[in-house]
């Protein structure tokens, strides 16, 4: 998965961010201020490149994908 260097905080945003919450609700959930959580968005929009909050929720949801894709592909199959 390509992370460009996301750090933990900024990942766990985005995985809340990715199931719809709002900024607050973020903040609730993970106990951090509004400003922290707009913060931890602002410098992922930033590394990503992505311009607003629904591009930056689309390219993560990319990310996991993809993630999730190549784990299944690392399973080897059974034998029937």
């Amino acid at each position: 998965m390509t992370n460009f260097q996301l750090t933990p905080a900024e990942i766990g945003v985005l995985n809340l961010l990715l199931q719809g919450n709002s900024n607050r609700a973020i903040a609730e959930i993970l106990v951090l201020s509004v400003r922290t959580v707009e913060s931890h968005i602002s410098r992922a929009l930033g590394k990503t490149g992505c311009r607003s909050r629904l591009q930056l929720s689309l390219w993560w949801m990319q990310q996991v994908t993809e993630d999730k894709r190549m784990c299944a592909s690392r399973i080897p199959s059974l034998p029937a």
